[in-house]
């Protein structure tokens, strides 16, 4: 039987970098050698690609805060348009072959925001995960909630503000809209980065400059008193739901450490203490989300389950992680599908999505 080829395409300029890694290392460790040939794509830093071995692509591969990209001297270029050969290498012009199908495992910015789901529309090339509408207004939290409020959806309340209007703030007028504690925001991160919770004036002022280090939009939310229920969305047209799982946190808030460092920042009850009937509920309620957004593949939905039985929806992350303590592939395990059967069935999807664009028409008159 003939492999199909799985391109895993990894790491980024993203503040999201070392996540990447953790998930492209657990996929690759997963993923059923004897159907797959993977090809690894990882992307420094600065923005370059190298091809990498999968004997050596990591380096401090097993500690979450030293994990590095080990970069190459074999640079390597996708081409869009070309139908066998895809992949160049840059050192020497040489053609790498085709890829049949790419797992683009690259959280935050560039990543799940539609830029490279773009490039690789552009590229003809089948991949892994929502498109480019459905990946940028998930990624920004501003226009997703926007979008969720018209379809009836309850969301925290919030103020937007960009950073040329950052002097027409006003914190006393943003407390009696939204209360105290209140939460800073990038609207275009994922994973808790730049976020701060905020008591008083000086940390609001603290928590606006940290966040438009990593964004030109904020989102400052008002705090939501409930559980921290997720779920996982699996499919395209017809998308089911997992079981819902509860985050527990150790700590102050969710936050980056909490997710992908400190496996103790967090007690995960997997499945969520829930009724069946809130059970039906949140499921319901996150495959409502991920069609509302245009979501396709995969997406966790993350929801505040107040005590009057309310969902409130906190964000929706379309490339959520695949790291060893990662909700997403937990929900699905205890839901009664295996990591590995989880990236065969998101492939499967990923084809099966190329293949029906491809019956679209592109031209108006035939040749």
């Amino acid at each position: 039987m003939t492999k199909a080829k799985v391109g895993i395409i990894f790491g980024g300029k993203s503040a999201e970098h070392e996540v990447s890694l953790q998930s492209a290392k657990n996929i690759v460790d997963a993923i059923d050698k004897d159907k797959y040939d993977v090809v690894l794509l990882g992307i420094d830093k600065d923005g370059k690609w190298h091809l990498n071995d999968q004997s050596s692509y990591l380096l401090n591969e097993e500690n979450p805060k030293l994990i590095q990209l080990n970069k190459t001297n074999k640079g390597v270029a996708i081409v869009p348009g070309e139908v066998t050969d895809q992949l160049v290498n840059l050192s020497g012009s040489e053609a790498l072959g085709q890829l049949d199908v790419v797992f683009p495992i690259l959280h935050g910015t560039l990543g799940e925001d539609g830029s490279i789901q773009g490039m690789l529309r552009l590229a003809n090339l089948p991949f892994v995960g929502t498109g480019v509408l459905g990946s940028a207004v998930s990624m920004d939290k501003d226009i997703a909630k926007r979008l969720l409020k018209e379809a009836g959806i309850s969301v925290a309340k919030s103020v937007t503000l960009t950073k040329n209007k950052r002097d027409q703030i006003n914190y006393e007028e943003v407390k009696t809209k939204l209360g105290l504690p209140m939460f800073i925001k990038p609207a275009n991160q994922g994973s808790s980065v730049g976020v701060s919770k905020v008591r008083n004036e000086q940390e609001f002022n603290a928590g606006i400059n940290d966040a438009f280090l990593y964004d030109h939009k904020l989102l400052i939310e008002e705090t939501v008193i409930g559980r921290e229920v997720e779920c996982a969305v699996l499919g395209n047209e017809n998308p089911i739901a997992s079981l819902p799982g509860e985050i527990l946190p150790q700590t102050d808030f969710y936050s980056y450490e909490s997710k992908y460092i400190d496996e103790k920042g967090a007690d995960l009850a997997i499945p969520a203490d829930l009724t069946d009937e809130l059970t039906k509920k949140v499921q319901e309620a996150a495959v409502e989300v991920f069609q509302s957004l245009n979501c396709e593949g995969l997406a966790r939905v993350d929801f505040f389950l107040k005590d009057d039985g309310e969902l409130v929806v906190n964000e929706v992350n379309t490339l959520p992680g695949f790291t060893r303590i990662s909700m997403y592939p937990k929900l699905w395990d205890i839901s009664g599908i295996s990591y590995p059967e989880l990236i065969n069935k998101l492939i499967e999807l990923a084809i099966e999505r190329h293949q029906r664009d491809l019956q679209l028409k592109n031209a108006v008159y035939e040749d």
